[in-house]
């Protein structure tokens, strides 16, 4: 930090900037369980993956597969995408061809690590049946109750 002055505008821009473009998981869990979220939750991983488990409520839409279906959305569709986790740019991959065809679209930072370290609904497919795969927070990622379920953090 040292003696530079410090920008403040700049730094208000930079933040509502990342904040246009970007949720986070218990955001995302939160608007899905009002009922009405206002945006499509995608999962941009691959097969494998998504059996292995995905967010409760996601679709599954591999990045390839983007072009093609992405265009059958109504225009004003907004999306918010997800890959594997924080060492992952995948979503941000997914964002990017989202946005060239003309839709909002945010990333889900951290991704479906976090949605699981944080104790939100996990699903898996487990020989061609969808069963719940939901595991306990991770008191290093969500703040955990007594009784051992997640809280909210009020970030």
């Amino acid at each position: 930090m040292g003696d530079s002055v410090v920008d403040t505008a700049s730094a208000a821009a930079h933040f509502r900037a990342r904040l246009a473009f970007e949720t986070d998981p218990s955001d995302v869990a939160a608007a899905l369980a009002g009922g009405a979220p206002g945006f499509v939750l995608i999962d941009t991983r691959d097969e494998v993956a998504w059996q292995q488990g995905h967010a409760r409520g996601a679709i599954h839409m591999p990045k390839p597969d983007m072009a093609a279906r992405i265009p059958d959305y109504p225009a004003g569709t907004q999306f918010v995408v997800y890959c594997w986790g924080p060492g992952c740019n995948g979503a941000t991959r997914a964002g990017l061809i989202i946005s060239q065809l003309g839709y909002a679209v945010k990333e889900m930072i951290g991704g479906f690590e976090y949605w699981a370290r944080e104790g939100l609904a996990v699903e898996a497919v487990v020989d061609g049946v969808t069963v719940d795969a939901t595991r306990l927070p991770d008191p290093l990622t969500a703040p955990v109750s007594p009784t051992g379920g997640a809280i909210a953090c009020a970030c």
